[in-house]
């Protein structure tokens, strides 16, 4: 991490300053229910060209010609929806730090997805954490040269496209109400989309609409952020709305297959030293004798629902449909981020947007710090300096 940062922010923190972040960070916005880091990652050059580097090799593999092959049986068969597109609109790449051999800092690939993240939300975020403890202006989230600017009208492009903004919007199943509705009010107000539940939108012929102020809007295109895992139990949700699964008159922004072509199902496929080893279950011949040194997980899951971190004999050969779960080393994460009183874990998530017609671009970083056995919320409820947070680097 960039030291001279590190050390003024520290002596400078006070709990006053970041009470006054966190209501700054809401203002005009819902409640936040997540908790945000008192601190944000100030990730050094070294560091962020070993970042740019992991994300080259891994979109390389998804640029194959077989990349669709590859992954076909990645798409749960009642959850194909048709009409794919060529190439996701977004790619998230989330990347444990660690430390090499040479005790060098190295992220390490943990999870990868071809959806949507806060992509409105940690250019607000990176922006209030600037005020609100007076940062250097040097500092950024972004990449490529972008600035706020910039970056939202690329933002715009790739998700608004050629029609008005009014035509597209924000869908989720219960959209006001997710955890990550900041992100979603963010983004309306930025780019001037609609934020939509699933139950507010209509389905006439292969056409959808949405009413407003008694005035029907044909939707022509969907900035999707629906998980169908979210809903598996709850199809009845379609009943009155419209099932995502039919042939519809709508561009999918990004197309829900891309969810789990892009997902631990492609983590097998590569082979770098920024990605952990990791095999199908089924095709693992052997168990291997350091059994402590793998975690077990899922293919279809997320948020780490059902990871199995301390694995055993018996929990492999419980598993019925091994096809369906790869077995991971571990990677250790290192105190990398200095907190007032100890290091602390991080976690850092690289932002790409893909528009039609272009290349992949890195775009913005998200964070997580955390001091718990796993990232995540329930296994950090109880510490501080943990949390949401983002990346700052000196501007190129």
């Amino acid at each position: 991490m960039i030291e001279k940062y590190r050390q003024a922010f520290n002596a400078k923190f006070t709990e006053e300053k970041y009470s006054k972040f966190q209501k700054n960070l809401q203002i005009g916005f819902p409640e936040i229910p997540f908790r945000v880091a008192e601190t944000p990652i100030f990730i050094p050059k070294e560091l962020r060209e070993k970042l740019i580097a992991a994300g080259e090799e891994i979109i390389a593999l998804i640029k194959q010609e077989n990349f669709k092959a590859l992954t076909q049986n990645a798409i749960p068969k009642e959850w194909n929806v048709p009409n794919e597109n060529e190439h996701p609109h977004f790619l998230t790449f989330d990347y444990g730090l660690c430390k090499d051999e040479n005790g060098e800092v190295i992220p390490m690939l943990i999870e990868m997805q071809g959806f949507p993240s806060l992509y409105g939300f940690q250019s607000h975020l990176a922006k209030t954490y600037k005020e609100a403890f007076d940062l250097e202006d040097k500092l950024s989230p972004y990449f490529n040269g972008l600035d706020e600017k910039s970056y939202f009208e690329l933002l715009k492009k790739v998700i608004i496209g050629d029609h008005q903004p009014q035509q597209v919007a924000l869908m989720d199943v219960d959209a006001p109400n997710q955890k990550t509705a900041i992100d979603f009010f963010v983004t309306a107000k930025e780019i001037g989309i609609k934020i939509l539940s699933l139950s507010d939108i209509k389905k006439e012929g292969k056409q959808l609409f949405y009413e407003e102020n008694g005035q029907k809007t044909q939707l022509k295109r969907i900035y999707n952020r629906l998980i169908f895992d979210e809903i598996a139990s709850n199809k009845e949700a379609f009943n009155d709305s419209f099932d995502p699964r039919d042939e519809l008159d709508v561009e999918w922004i990004t197309h829900p297959n891309w969810f789990y072509r892009i997902s631990k199902y492609t983590m097998p496929f590569l082979n770098s030293k920024f990605v952990p080893e990791t095999r199908f279950l089924n095709t693992i011949e052997a168990i291997p004798s350091d059994l402590e040194n793998y975690v077990l997980k899922p293919l279809f899951s997320f948020a780490g629902m059902g990871v199995i971190i301390d694995v055993t004999e018996d929990d492999i050969s419980s598993i019925n449909d091994p096809e369906n779960w790869i077995l991971q080393r571990k990677v250790t994460y290192e105190p990398v981020v200095q907190a007032l009183d100890a290091g602390v874990k991080a976690e850092i998530r690289m932002m790409y947007l893909w528009p039609e017609g272009g290349d992949p671009q890195l775009c913005i970083n998200l964070g997580r710090l955390s001091r718990g056995k796993m990232i995540g919320v329930r296994y950090n409820a109880d510490f501080d300096w943990v949390g949401g947070t983002v990346g700052l680097m000196e501007k190129a």
